[in-house]
């Protein structure tokens, strides 16, 4: 069973009548659901997830005390701590006394916090060059189930993708990286026979690859043992796990600049098709430029072209 079912039906059973019979005055101003640094908020787990933090539980967001007061945090946390410990043969784990549970009451602003750096979510724009993208991942996957006044839904909403000049500069970064490490520097490791030098320049490649791809279609990245995963679920760049995942693990060092090369091609298409390059070249550096050239901010376009990465 998935995580989000798991939870869903959970909360569907115990959670919600809960909510409804002891804290109906609340309702209107709380948001429920799942999401955090779980795999099971992008629907990535499986099995071999279930060896750590797979529980039946949820989320209770509360906004600031001007509405919820701390004695009625106290009493929710009181009411979810009560909840059957098991279901569906899952257990949950106790909450901590100390906080930082995944599940249960949680402030609004303490996530906000732990995900953006600031407790009201106002971000200035070179903040978000320096925000990791998985957190904010954190903030805006899984679900919610209840969003009383539609504030919450609506903050994540606001997160759910990168502003467009900060997008442009990761992407310029990252475009850089790929021709440096792909296009320039695996070819003269490889023609010095230096083995460790040339595999350690396609993964750097492949990993500013992998983030590229994912600026492209406007997806936040997931940490990077879930990246590939992720990447087999764009829609337009999918294709490029394949030639990734062999470059990595099975080419011969021969091969290895042939699909350096598929790959950056197959990119820069997608660049061109989306009026973030017109330059004629293959070289991923050129489209580097021509993307920093599109940002609209002078200090975020003048900055270093590396200055997102």
């Amino acid at each position: 069973m998935k995580g989000l079912e798991l939870c869903r039906r959970y909360y569907a059973e115990f959670g919600a009548p809960m909510l409804s019979a002891q804290f109906a005055e609340v309702l209107p101003h709380v948001a429920v659901g799942l999401l955090g640094p779980g795999s099971e908020c992008l629907g990535y787990d499986d099995d071999i997830s279930q060896d750590h933090d797979f529980e039946p539980g949820f989320c209770i967001f509360l906004p600031g005390e001007d509405i919820i007061d701390r004695r009625t945090e106290f009493a929710l946390s009181r009411a979810y701590a009560k909840l059957p410990r098991e279901f569906l043969g899952f257990v949950r784990s106790p909450l901590s006394p100390v906080g930082g549970s995944r599940h249960g009451v949680i402030r609004r602003e303490e996530l906000l916090l732990r995900t953006t750096g600031t407790p009201d979510g106002v971000i200035r724009l070179p903040q978000w060059l320096h925000l990791p993208e998985q957190s904010l991942l954190e903030l805006t996957a899984g679900e919610l189930w209840h969003d009383g006044d539609g504030a919450f839904s609506a903050l994540r909403t606001a997160f759910s993708r990168l502003p467009e000049d900060v997008r442009r500069k990761k992407l310029a970064g990252e475009l850089l990286l790929m021709g440096q490490a792909g296009q320039y520097n695996h070819p003269r490791c490889a023609a010095r026979k230096d083995a460790g030098a040339a595999a350690l320049a396609a993964a750097e490649f492949a990993k500013s690859t992998l983030h590229a791809a994912h600026l492209l279609e406007q997806r936040y990245m997931p940490y990077y043992k879930w990246a590939f995963r992720s990447l087999r679920g764009l829609p337009r760049l999918a294709s490029l796990s394949e030639p990734l995942e062999e470059l990595l693990c099975g080419a011969e060092s021969e091969a290895r600049q042939a699909l350096i090369e598929s790959v950056c091609a197959e990119l820069i298409a997608v660049l061109r098709a989306d009026g973030l390059s017109d330059r004629p070249e293959t070289a991923c550096e050129a489209h580097a430029y021509a993307v920093n050239d599109g940002i609209r901010d002078t200090a975020l376009r003048t900055a270093h072209i590396l200055a997102g990465v």
